[in-house]
């Protein structure tokens, strides 16, 4: 009598999803892993937390000195120097996340290769970490605003829509570059060089119509642009051109723009997701 082996198909095991365990767990290892990494980023420093706040006041002392007695921008621009803080702490936000956000996941590897582990859980913890330092930064920043003589207006109350957006767009840049890193070690060399180019891709240190005309045209569609462009109108300077000015690129360079800002939020839905079951593979 003789017996036959039945070999099974063998099927492909996917690993964890990006938001494996469930929503509300997910929400909650992303509030624990933000507030310890903010703890731990300034633990044993001698001015604490007062690092969040004292870094971007440094740069923005030394970019307004060069700014107002080299190039002479400050005396054209109503309210410079508050203008070129206010840029830098929501820049820097942007900045901050998307870069440190490069090597989270190889930086996590333990609890990564856990079983269930959400893999969202890193890249947006870091930016959370970094809106902790922006809603600090911001304290002073308004400090600064109120200073300069600029009063509260109604149109105050709209910023933090404008926070809801660049947290947004922040965070699908971050899940884009830190799913990608661990199979492409290049991108941390690569977003290195592009957040560079693109800090002065953006009108941070300048507005936007006093960019070269030949060069308006692609710094307007940079989606940060129109965000920083909202930002100034509702809170330092109601008659700035906003993004719909003809300054700006018009209409058509703004459609541009949130175009670029929704398909990069699909792009990193779409890569993380195809990313996140075979991380651990990748470390």
């Amino acid at each position: 009598m003789s017996s036959e082996v039945v070999n099974p198909d063998l099927t492909e095991v996917r690993g964890p999803s990006a938001l494996g365990g469930g929503f509300k767990r997910m929400l909650d290892l992303v509030l624990l892993l933000s507030i310890t990494e903010f703890k731990r980023t300034y633990f044993g420093t001698a001015l604490g937390y007062l690092w969040s706040v004292a870094r971007p006041l440094m740069i923005f002392a030394v970019l307004l000195e060069v700014f107002t007695h080299v190039f002479r921008l400050g005396s054209s621009v109503p309210h410079y120097p508050v203008l070129l803080l206010f840029n830098i702490v929501l820049f820097g936000f942007f900045s901050e996340s998307t870069t440190t956000a490069v090597t989270s996941i190889v930086g996590q590897e333990g609890i990564v290769r856990k079983t269930q582990f959400p893999r969202i859980v890193i890249p947006l913890s870091v930016v959370v970490t970094a809106l902790i330092n922006l809603g600090l930064n911001m304290i002073v920043v308004f400090a600064f605003i109120l200073g300069f003589g600029i009063w509260p207006m109604w149109s105050w109350l709209l910023f933090p829509l404008v926070i809801v957006l660049l947290f947004v767009f922040s965070t699908a840049v971050s899940m884009i570059v830190a799913s990608l890193y661990p199979r492409f070690r290049d991108i941390g060399i690569i977003w290195g060089v592009f957040s560079t180019a693109l800090f002065y891709a953006t009108p941070v240190l300048y507005p936007i119509e006093k960019a070269p005309p030949g060069l308006r045209s692609v710094i307007s569609l940079n989606p940060i642009t129109p965000l920083l462009g909202v930002a100034r109108k509702l809170v330092i300077d109601p008659d700035a051109p906003g993004p719909r000015s003809p300054v700006a690129g018009g209409v058509s360079h703004l459609l541009g723009a949130m175009a670029i800002y929704a398909a990069v939020c699909l792009l990193a839905v779409w890569v993380f997701n195809r990313e996140a079951p075979r991380i651990a593979e990748q470390l």
